[in-house]
C-alpha cells in the first residue's frame, strides 16, 4: 500500500461503511453521482461564473475508468454544466453522463449531445408573469431572475437582506407556480419554479437502475439534494449499498440537514475533490 495524500474518510454510519466497502470491493459495478454547484464547483455570487474546482476534472478522470460510471446531476441545463465543468472531450471521462434540469435533460460524453423532452408549458407562463409578481411584492432590490429554459429561478443572494427577501417571496411565488402546474424548490437564497415529478432522486434512481449498479455514492450540498439522499436510502433498503456525502463549505445555507444525514462530510468542493482522489487511489491500489 502506498501513502495516500488524502486518506479515505471513515463513514459515520454502518450503512455508509457498507456502501464504501461495496464500492472498493466491486468498483466496476459502482456509480458515483455528484451535484455540480457547491459540490464540484464553489458557490459564487453569480451562477454564470461558477466553474468546477481546478482539481475536479483530473480527479474524476482518474476515478471514472475504474467505475461503472460517473453522473453529474444538476438543476442547471445540461450544456451549461458541461461548459462550466469543463467535462467535454476529457480523456478518462468518455462515459460521463450529465443529467441536467434534475434529469429532464441528459448529456452523454459518448455522443456529446443533449437529449430532452419538450418544456412544460407552465414555465413560459410563469416567465411572462414573474416581473409583475416581483414588482407587486416590492421587487426586493438586488433580487434577480435566472432563466433556465425548463425552469425559472429567483435569486435573493444579492438583495440588501437576502433572507428577508427569500421569506417575503416564498408565498407569492408558490401561488404563481401552483396556478401554472409548477412547484417551488427552495435552495440557498434561491426559489426555483419548475415542473413537478422531476427531482434529483427520480433522476438518480432511474440512472442506477439503467446502469445496473451494485453500489452508489451521492454527493450534494443543498436542499435540492435531499431527494437524492432519500433515493439512496430507498436503494439501500432494496439491497443496493450506498454512501451519502455532504459538501459543507458554506454551513448555514441549507447544508445542515444534509450534513446530519450524510455518512461523510467533506469540506466543500475541495474536500469532495480530495475524496474522489482518495477513492481513485484506493481502488487502483487494490487492483495492483
Amino acid at each position: 500500500m502506498g501513502s495516500h495524500p488524502h486518506p479515505l474518510p471513515t463513514p459515520v454510519t454502518d450503512a455508509g461503511r457498507d456502501g464504501l466497502a461495496a464500492l472498493l470491493e466491486r468498483p466496476e459495478r459502482a456509480v458515483v453521482a455528484l451535484d455540480f454547484d457547491g459540490t464540484l464547483a464553489p458557490i459564487v455570487p453569480d451562477p454564470e461564473q461558477a466553474r468546477a474546482h481546478p482539481g475536479a476534472v483530473p480527479a474524476l478522470a482518474r476515478l471514472a475508468p475504474l467505475l461503472r460510471s460517473i453522473a453529474v446531476i444538476t438543476g442547471r441545463p445540461a450544456d451549461v454544466a458541461v461548459r462550466n465543468g469543463g467535462f467535454s472531450g476529457v480523456p478518462g471521462l468518455e462515459h460521463l453522463v450529465v443529467l441536467g434540469h434534475y434529469g429532464a435533460e441528459r448529456w452523454d460524453a459518448v455522443s456529446a449531445t443533449v437529449t430532452a423532452p419538450d418544456p412544460h408549458p407552465g414555465v413560459a407562463a410563469v416567465r411572462a408573469e414573474l416581473p409583475g409578481v416581483l414588482d407587486h411584492n416590492g421587487a426586493w432590490k438586488g433580487t434577480w431572475v435566472e432563466d433556465k429554459g425548463r425552469a425559472v429561478a429567483v435569486h435573493t443572494r444579492r438583495a440588501t437582506d437576502p433572507q428577508a427577501a427569500f421569506e417575503q417571496l416564498r408565498e407569492p411565488l408558490a401561488a404563481l407556480a401552483e396556478r401554472h402546474g409548477l412547484i417551488v424548490e427552495p435552495g440557498r437564497m434561491v426559489l426555483e419554479l419548475r415542473p413537478p415529478g422531476i427531482d434529483k432522486g427520480v433522476a438518480l434512481t432511474a440512472y442506477v437502475r439503467e446502469s445496473g449498479a451494485g453500489a452508489v455514492v451521492y454527493a450534494g450540498d443543498d436542499l435540492g439534494d435531499l431527494a437524492a439522499y432519500a433515493a439512496v436510502d430507498e436503494l439501500r433498503s432494496q439491497g443496493v449499498p450506498g454512501l451519502l456525502v455532504c459538501s459543507a463549505a458554506a454551513a448555514g445555507e441549507g447544508a445542515e440537514e444534509l450534513a446530519e444525514r450524510a455518512d461523510v462530510v467533506a469540506d466543500g468542493p475541495e474536500g469532495v475533490v480530495n475524496l474522489l482522489d482518495a477513492l481513485a487511489t484506493a481502488v487502483a491500489e487494490q487492483q495492483d
